[in-house]
This record gives C-alpha cells, sequence and structure tokens, in this order.
C-alpha cells in the first residue's frame, strides 16, 4: 500500500507522508507540520485552506438558497447556513419571514470569488512562490519573541475588529433579528462591565447558572459582549505589538511552531465547545424560528449543529494535546515518555532552574 500508484499520491494530497524522520515519528499525523521551516509553503497552506473555508461557505448557501421553500421553517428544511445570515437580519421580515432572498445569493458569490483569489494565492505560494520568505519582509523565524508576538497582535486586531463589525450592524446598519420581539431592530448595546463579565463566571441576571455565557437572553448583551471583546482584542493587539515578551513569558512559554498549533487548536476546541452549548441552550443568539425549538421531540437542527461542533472541538481538544506533547518534549531535550511525563519533567526542570 505504501507504494501504492493510488493509494500514495492520495495520502500526499491530504497532506499526510509515509516517511518517518526524527522529528515526525508518526507520518500519517504529519500534515502542515512538514512546512513549518518553511514560510513561505505553510503561507500557501494557510491561505488555500482561507480558501477553502470561504468555498464552502459561498457554494453551500447557493446549495441551501436553491432549495429554500420561504413559506417552510428553515429548520424543517435541515438549514444550517440561512439560519445565521437571517439571524443577523438580512432579507428578513417580522415574524422572521424571509422577505429577500437577493442578499443570500450576493454574500454567496461574494464568497465564492473570494475564494477563488484565495485559491490563487495559495497555489501560487505553494507552488511557484519561495519555500522560505524574506526576512526582511514577511518572513519570521519561530525562536523570535518580538516577531511572534506582532503577529499574534495583528490576529487579535482582525478579530476584534470582526466583533467590531458585528456590532456596527446591529447598532447602525439595519440591526439585527430579536426573537423577543419577532423583528428585526436596532440594538442599543449594554457596556456595564459587571453584567457582561458576570456571565463568564456563570452570573446571569436571574442568578448563577451553570450555562455561563450562554445564558445570555437580550441582545443589548449580547452586543454589548461583542463591544467588549473588539475592545479587548484590539488594545491587547496594539500591546502585543509595541512590546516584547515579558522574561516570564519567554521562560514558562514554549517557542515553537508546533507549540504556536497547540495554542491555536486550544482556542479552536474551547470555540467549538462553546457553539456547542449556545446553539443547545440559547434562543437569542440562536433564534427557535430560524434554528427550532430546544428540547423536545419536534424538528430542530439544534441537535446536529451542536454535535458537530462538540465533535470538531474534541478533535482540536486532541491536537492540542497531541501538538503540546511533542512540543513539551522536543523543548525539553526528549521525544519519550508519556504525557504526564513530560509536565512532571517540565516541572522539575523549572524547579532546577529556580533553585539554580
Amino acid at each position: 500500500m505504501t507504494n501504492g500508484l493510488f493509494w500514495t499520491p492520495l495520502m500526499r494530497s491530504l497532506g499526510w507522508s509515509y516517511e518517518t524522520t526524527a522529528e515526525v515519528g508518526a507520518p500519517l499525523l504529519a500534515g502542515n507540520i512538514r512546512f513549518k521551516d518553511l514560510s513561505g509553503r505553510l503561507l500557501g497552506a494557510h491561505v488555500a485552506h482561507a480558501g477553502l473555508i470561504v468555498l464552502w461557505a459561498g457554494a453551500m448557501t447557493l446549495f441551501e438558497l436553491s432549495r429554500f421553500d420561504p413559506s417552510l421553517p428553515m429548520y424543517d428544511q435541515n438549514l444550517i447556513l440561512l439560519p445565521h445570515l437571517a439571524a443577523l437580519g438580512i432579507g428578513v421580515g417580522e415574524g422572521g419571514l424571509v422577505v429577500d432572498t437577493y442578499p443570500y445569493y450576493a454574500i454567496a458569490m461574494g464568497h465564492l470569488i473570494s475564494s477563488a483569489v484565495l485559491g490563487a494565492g495559495g497555489i501560487y505560494h505553494a507552488v511557484l512562490g519561495p519555500e522560505r520568505l524574506n526576512s526582511q519582509g514577511f518572513g519570521y523565524d519561530w525562536q523570535d519573541g518580538d516577531n511572534m508576538t506582532s503577529i499574534l497582535g495583528i490576529h487579535l486586531v482582525m478579530l476584534g475588529m470582526g466583533a467590531l463589525l458585528l456590532a456596527l450592524k446591529a447598532t447602525q446598519f439595519g440591526g439585527i433579528y430579536d426573537p423577543l420581539v419577532d423583528q428585526v431592530r436596532l440594538v442599543e448595546p449594554n457596556l456595564d462591565p459587571g453584567r457582561i463579565f458576570g456571565y463568564l463566571f456563570g452570573i446571569s441576571p436571574h442568578g448563577w447558572t451553570i450555562t455561563g455565557m450562554a445564558s445570555v437572553d437580550n441582545l443589548e448583551d449580547v452586543i454589548g459582549g461583542h463591544v467588549w471583546v473588539g475592545v479587548l482584542c484590539i488594545g491587547g493587539g496594539i500591546f502585543h505589538i509595541a512590546t516584547k515578551p515579558f522574561a516570564w513569558a519567554k521562560a514558562r512559554l514554549v517557542w515553537s511552531g508546533e507549540a504556536y498549533l497547540s495554542y491555536s487548536l486550544g482556542a479552536l476546541a474551547i470555540a467549538g465547545f462553546s457553539v456547542a452549548v449556545f446553539v443547545s441552550v440559547n434562543e437569542v443568539a440562536y433564534p427557535t424560528v430560524f434554528y427550532g425549538p430546544i428540547g423536545g421531540t419536534e424538528t430542530s437542527v439544534r441537535a446536529a449543529m451542536a454535535s458537530v461542533h462538540a465533535t470538531l472541538g474534541s478533535l482540536a481538544l486532541l491536537g492540542h494535546l497531541w501538538h503540546a506533547y511533542r512540543s513539551l518534549s522536543v523543548s525539553l531535550g526528549s521525544t519519550r515518555g508519556t504525557f504526564f511525563d513530560v509536565l512532571a519533567n517540565r516541572q522539575n526542570v523549572a524547579g532546577i532552574t529556580a533553585g539554580g
């Protein structure tokens, strides 16, 4: 099988390799780790991946639109993307009824055009461009903490801008759908920090709840939370761009490509689990008119969406632990032992360093 004319190209097209090296002990799990020292190729993989995501979003929106029946509830038609657009107040009127499907078509086509641009960029950097980016331009060194935190800062600024764009849509540009009044309206965000950050600890206006942030029951708090997230992300991004890592961060964190991958997968795991909880119990961010009722035996897409996001979150968590183990073991000069052995060794090394 390893020399097959069919299986080898197929596996390689999926980013897998049969070649075992000192750095890749499990070749079928290697993926883009092959490009960790090839910044140009890694950029190509990332851009192409973004293109695939955008392509899926545009194509799936067109597919759902082609079979959409405005006379039936969206959840009865097993739709998953059109409900997101409708919840943003796009193309819907009073009672959540769809009154105009053209915006859905325009958004889908915008995604498809964007995916073509991203795909072309991904192919260029993956095949035609330089293997390594110029250090005087966009090149980087995994061990360069100042460079890495600047890249982190840029990502945080972009995330903050995304959160604020939603807030602007809700407050200035048409509003979003409010299931409490069954219509699209402009929202006045609640910026009370005690109220907003209380959700992080399960403190809702009605008392403590295990559902935490997912217990939010009004758009004012939802949009206010996005304003806070946007401000904090942009502020944190500017901080990381303008400063260098503190000494304790340089000493305690692992500065390698695989470590950054593990950090990112951990964040994706949190996102996946958060969405699974929200779609399961929240009727403000995921209105019943679009996603179906919570619980019971009635038709709903909530269970399927929650299951998919929980599964993806679990895979991301496993990936986080796997790559965290590998990056920690390499930083400690050992590639053997269990994940918990590495953690114990890490503590011992830190204790010896502190004692010395």
